[in-house]
């Protein structure tokens, strides 16, 4: 038969190894959170990308930012309202809107809508983000990211059908031969 103050002595201890373990369990289920499962661009592994990432922010459109699994890739919100790329493939030309935030050029894809895709015009590595209209404001987005994306220099930048010049009527774009 045990001592009485033998038990009363083991009990809190007993107690303070248990709530140890509900905590050290607890703390370990937190840091295990899951990552955002997202998949590199075909040039992520490009140095300019990793400018990028090193300089994201924190927050994006008020939404803290999540691990991802994927190299060059950032994510924001819980769920994930904001998704990023670096190293998705330079965009040719196109007829989709071109807008410039804060001094970068974004090709602004709307075909998901309400979500929404907005690449980089003029800059190699291009930048990818993907976001949710329900959840932020992409104006918002792109003015939080537009410092880390400027680590990619631009080379180029959007034109629209006002700045091409068009022949005058009654002028010739071949020599006269008289």
């Amino acid at each position: 038969m045990s001592h009485p103050f033998l038990l009363l002595r083991t009990a809190p201890l007993r107690f303070v190894a248990s709530a140890a373990a509900v905590l050290a369990t607890s703390l370990v289920l937190v840091g295990c959170a899951a990552a955002v499962p997202l998949t590199p661009a075909a040039d992520a592994t490009n140095v300019a990308c990793a400018d990028v990432i090193v300089h994201l922010p924190s927050t994006v459109a008020d939404q803290a930012s999540r691990e991802t699994n994927a190299q060059a890739t950032g994510a924001w919100g819980d769920p994930a309202a904001v998704l990023l790329h670096c190293g998705v493939p330079v965009p040719a030309p196109t007829t989709l809107p071109c807008l410039n935030i804060n001094g970068i050029d974004w090709i602004e894809d709307d075909t998901a809508a309400p979500t929404y895709r907005y690449t980089t015009y003029g800059r190699d590595p291009a930048i990818e983000i993907v976001i949710d209209s329900e959840a932020v404001s992409g104006s918002t987005a792109l003015v939080d990211v537009a410092n880390a994306v400027a680590y990619v220099p631009a080379t180029r930048s959007c034109v629209g059908a006002e700045d091409v010049q068009l022949p005058t009527p009654g002028a010739t774009t071949a020599p006269v031969i008289p």
